[in-house]
């Protein structure tokens, strides 16, 4: 009895030894996993950062464009009203007694 108990016992040992040297053996290949997955997730984030802010540059640039044309076409409206308000005042000069 006294055998079948220290053989249990023993083999008790070797299974608690087998355990406690499997964690840190675990615990290396998650980290290298979660480092692995790390630089994957970095990397995933820097490529969507940079196509954000590849989008967001057009985006801007569509609007500045935007900007100039309704620039463009305030000025030509600008010219159009001078001229127009020079016309009214030529017109008014040329009345008989000269009023508008």
């Amino acid at each position: 009895m006294e055998l079948l108990v220290a053989i249990i016992g023993a083999l008790g040992a070797i299974g608690a030894a087998t355990v406690a040297a499997s964690f840190p053996l675990l615990l290396r290949r998650t980290r290298g996993a979660v480092e692995a997955d790390g630089a994957v997730t970095r990397e995933a984030v820097t490529e969507a950062v940079t196509a954000l802010g590849s989008r967001l540059d057009a985006r801007i640039n569509d609007v500045r464009d935007d900007i100039d044309d309704v620039r463009e076409d305030v000025s030509r409206i600008r010219e159009w009203q001078a001229g127009h308000d020079a016309e009214h005042l030529l017109i008014g000069r040329q009345r008989p007694g000269g009023e508008a």
